[in-house]
């Protein structure tokens, strides 16, 4: 009978044997110098060690991987694990899926324990997903993905869980170290430079009882993203007679105030402006689909991240330990979001504008407008998210039993603050569709170019000139909008374990009790603009052309690329000194309640969650593993606001801050599910070079905050909307996973896995018809509305290969290859599920040199539904290299260099020729001295 000793653990053993003969055998004997391993292949045997000696499936990067990775965060350091994916939104890696889940069904655990997220983007919406792009490198001491759950490790993960550990004070290989980096970044899209600097500091005491780390870090990195883009759909038969009674190109046209009324005192209309060849091809294909905008899109923004981190760690005696670990991030996102696009489909400006177009295979590919709508957009927004971790574990460890408490404390604090303005123009144009995706789109203008004219842009001052009279009505500039979110978790935890000298060697058990909360707050205030007072010119904001290198990469976009911008920062004091104003208007005071827009994006999500479980690690030969069960009990209570005054649209126009407050009422919708989550994990050793592995496990993932909450949005000119559904049941999934490692040789492994995940009460966004208020319009309508459900079923199922080796010489190579085939009930496909992925990472090292090469490839992938519509990601790939050079044994030089291809991500709506994004967001380079004392 053969009991469980690692390689490591025996190792270690032998070592503390001869150390205690020899200090018998010769008192005088001085302390042998201490041989720190270091360096790439060092890290990856580290790695190899790890999850050979796991029960569980298990994949790891060490401190050293992330360090030597060309990557700003940990996410674009765990590509190398197979089965992970992550979504490059901004040119950066901030979403991470594993083996094919959306990343919402996937958790992040720091050390072991929640960690609070927040968001920057207006259109974000707190979800359960971690922004890896607040989480610095410098902290990390190992990144762990558990793919096959145990039962002492928090629920929530579908696709896998994973855990980043931060340095422990005592486990440092010096008593005293000093270590970090002065580095220098610059993005060529940009074409500046941002300093960011980091240290860490080391101390413990001669008897290494005691110690503690302190480490601060300060990043600064700008971004830029150019594209092309379109928001939305519109059908052909949306132009025959308009669409809730607006004005079509064909038929019900718009009045003609200009002339005289008819005889029976009736006024004229307008001519038809689709008509001949332009009306046939709209009745001979009603339902053909176009964009709804041809948009030239300008994304800037400075990100400003500071990290300070405190860990103390203190052994009194052998068998206790004591941790501390305080965490803080303090970051900015500051940025502003511009399109200045062609509206045509815009329901009460364009559909009345339409002179022609060309159809093919069920899409509009071009199409012509007269007098059509264009619109300048400029969003400044100052985005901060702040989030704090603290945490205390007192652990008890002797030869017979153990024992552990821990508590602690997140929260994160993000969201932005937006000034907003917004100009229309109008002119004659064309726009075209029939080269995508290769082009994405074009526009080319027949009349006055509007892109290169800032006079031509002006702010809606509405229509009528007296206020008294009924047909006097304001306009809409802009607006001024605050979302602060909050994400905070308190947990507690008490484990124990028995340990036993049989074939289960370890019994475990332990409670856990965590409180969430997420809460989102929205006010702000519209611009009612007024002609003559509110109606500014674009040319009233330091008006400057572009830089040269906007939309290099593209081509075929005919107009779009040569436009101008204006001073974000001079428009936020036009629109927030009030000077928008018409004397007899005073500055409307922001608030939750001024607009039902507003009142019904605050919410609030409280969860009350505890959990027992039962672990049991055995060992019998070469068979190992463990078994265990986790029962876990979900209270939930979701909170909004409802109106109470029973009016269209709630309120009134003129009404105080204390009755617009008094017309809505708090809401609480509550929800309870308990779940009983049974795992097996078994590790054998068929030779000493080949592992095989299998697990089965019942999981479940929670529906994002966002989700469950009442929130909702519309848009009152596209007719179109989203919000959320209290009554969703979490996800619940059957995991079956099988693995075969072979370590053919030192610090080298070819394995494979085979996974499967069978999900139950699957969440999918669906778009059906809802009545609401429009605000614009001031009548009920009709909108298309996304909302989530339980739409029933879901499998994933696929495989994964890898391989990594030494050649000696200093080379080597790690390379994996993953396939996931997942579909919901009616072939519909799950969202970030990439069907084929890759990546390799070749690597050079020696005693002076290192380099590597990191390229990854994934497929195309489903992210949501819009307006009925499935959105999707073009397949993307991605190239990063390193090279760095010691100086001496306490000094090396580095550069990095990311996005080399500055790969286009590039999203479509449905078919690929529909783009709903194209974006180039620069190459990333970066220099660094490290310093480690």
């Amino acid at each position: 009978m053969r009991y469980r000793k690692s390689v490591l653990s025996a190792a270690i053993v032998t070592c503390l044997s001869f150390s205690a003969h020899a200090q018998e055998a010769d008192k005088s004997a001085t302390d042998l110098d201490r041989v720190v391993v270091t360096g790439i292949r060092a890290s990856l045997q580290q790695s190899l060690e790890t999850k050979r000696n796991a029960d569980a499936i298990v994949d790891v990067i060490t401190a050293e991987d992330v360090g030597k990775f060309p990557a700003t965060n940990v996410a674009e350091a765990m590509t190398i694990i197979p089965g992970v994916t992550i979504d490059r939104a901004y040119g950066q890696g901030e979403k991470v899926s594993i083996l094919g889940t959306d990343p919402a069904l996937n958790r992040t655990l720091l050390n072991g324990q929640s960690i609070a997220s927040g968001d920057w983007n207006m259109s974000d919406f707190p979800t359960r997903t971690f922004n890896y792009s607040l989480l610095a490198p410098e902290l990390v001491g190992k990144v762990e993905v558990f793919k096959s759950p145990e039962a002492r490790i928090d629920e929530g993960s579908i696709g896998g869980t994973v855990i980043v550990s931060t340095r422990k004070p005592l486990d440092m290989p010096e008593k005293v170290s000093i270590s970090g980096r002065v580095s220098y970044g610059r993005n060529d899209r940009v074409e500046k430079t941002d300093p960011s600097a980091s240290a860490a500091f080391a101390w413990k005491n001669a008897a290494e009882n005691f110690g503690f780390i302190v480490s601060a870090q300060a990043s600064n990195e700008s971004i830029r993203r150019d594209g092309i883009e379109s928001y939305g759909t519109v059908r052909a038969k949306d132009y025959i007679a308009g669409v809730g009674g607006a004005n079509g190109s064909i038929t019900n046209l718009p009045t003609d105030w200009s002339v005289a009324p008819n005889p029976d005192g009736s006024q004229p209309t307008s001519p038809a402006t689709c008509v001949g060849a332009c009306a046939d091809t709209v009745y001979a294909n009603p339902d053909a689909i176009g964009p709804n905008s041809t948009s030239a899109h300008f994304f800037e923004q400075e990100r400003k991240r500071k990290t300070y981190s405190v860990a103390l760690q203190f052994k009194p005696v052998e068998q206790m330990n004591i941790e501390f670990n305080a965490l803080k991030i303090d970051a900015n996102f500051d940025h502003m979001a511009q399109s200045m696009f062609t509206h045509q489909g815009n329901t009460w400006n364009s559909l009345k504008t339409l002179s022609g177009l060309t159809v093919k295979d069920g899409l509009i590919t071009s199409a012509s407008h007269k007098n059509g709508l264009v619109v300048f957009d400029m969003q400044n927004r100052r985005a901060q998210v702040d989030s704090e971790t603290y945490d205390i574990k007192l652990d008890w460890n002797d030869e017979r039993w153990f024992a552990s408490t821990h508590i602690g404390r997140t929260k994160a604090e993000g969201g932005p603050k937006q000034v907003f303005g917004e100009f229309l123009a109008r002119t004659d144009y064309t726009w075209s569709i029939a080269d995508a995706p290769g082009k994405p789109g074009s526009v080319h203008f027949t009349g006055a170019n509007p892109f290169q004219n800032p006079d031509q842009f002006q702010m809606d001052g509405g229509w009528g000139a007296d206020p008294n009279q009924p047909s006097w009505n304001t306009g809409w500039g802009g607006n001024l909008v605050e979302k602060p979110t909050t994400d905070k978790e308190t947990y507690g935890q008490v484990d124990f374990g028995i340990k036993l000298d049989s074939p289960v060697y370890l019994l475990r058990f332990g409670y856990k009790q965590r409180k969430h909360e997420t809460t989102q707050i929205q006010r702000g205030i519209g611009l009612a603009s007024v002609a003559g007072y509110g109606d500014a010119k674009a040319s009233d904001f330091d008006p400057r052309k572009l830089p040269g290198n906007y939309l290099k990469g593209f081509s075929g976009y005919g107009d779009l690329g040569n436009r101008f911008t204006i001073d974000g920062w001079k428009l936020a004091d036009y629109i927030t000194s009030g000077d928008w104003l018409a004397p007899w208007q005073t500055m409307p005071v922001m608030s939750q309640f001024s607009a039902e827009e507003f009142a019904r994006n605050n919410w609030s999500i409280n969860e009350d969650i505890g959990a027992a479980y039962l672990q049991a690690d055995f060992s019998f030969d070469r068979l190992r593993g463990n078994i265990g069960v986790r029962y876990v009990r979900t209270d939930l209570e979701s909170g909004s606001f409802a109106c109470n005054t029973g009016l269209a649209g709630c309120t009134q126009a003129g009404w105080s801050a204390e009755k617009l407050a008094a017309s809505y009422s708090p809401v609480v919708v509550k929800n309870k599910y308990n779940n009983v989550l049974p795992n097996l994990n078994l590790a054998y050793e068929a030779t000493d070079k080949l592992v095989l592995r299998f697990s089965a496990a019942k999981t479940i993932a929670r529906p994002n905050y966002t989700d469950v909450s009442s929130y909702l949005w519309l848009s009152d000119t596209a007719l179109t909307g989203g919000g959320g559904n209290p009554a969703l049941k979490p996800y619940q999934s059957t995991n079956l996973d099988f693995s075969a490692e072979w370590y053919f040789s030192d610090n080298a492994i070819l394995a494979g896995s085979i996974f499967y995940r069978d999900v139950a009460d699957y969440i999918l966004t669906e778009s059906t018809p809802e009545v609401h208020w429009n605000q614009n319009q001031n009548k009920d309508d009709t909108y298309m509305v996304d909302r989530p459900r339980n739409a029933g079923d879901a499998k994933i199922k696929g495989y994964s290969l890898a391989w990594q080796q030494n050649f000696g010489y200093g080379f080597g190579v790690i390379a994996n290859y993953t396939y996931s085939d997942g579909e919901a009930t009616g072939d519909r496909p799950l969202p970030f599920n990439s069907k084929n992925q890759f990546n390799i990472s070749p690597f050079f090292e020696n005693d002076t040199w290192s380099a590597r090469v990191t390229y990854g490839w994934r497929d195309k992938y489903f992210t949501q539904v819009s307006g009925g519509r499935q959105l999707w990601t073009m397949d993307y790939a991605s190239l990063d290299a390193s090279v760095a050079f010691k100086i001496t044994d306490n000094l090396s030089v580095g550069l990095d260099a990311m996005n080399l291809l500055d790969e286009e991500y590039h999203s479509y709506s449905g078919v690929e020729q529909l783009t709903r994004g194209a974006y180039l967001s620069g190459r990333r380079y970066n220099a660094s001295l490290r310093f480690n004392f």
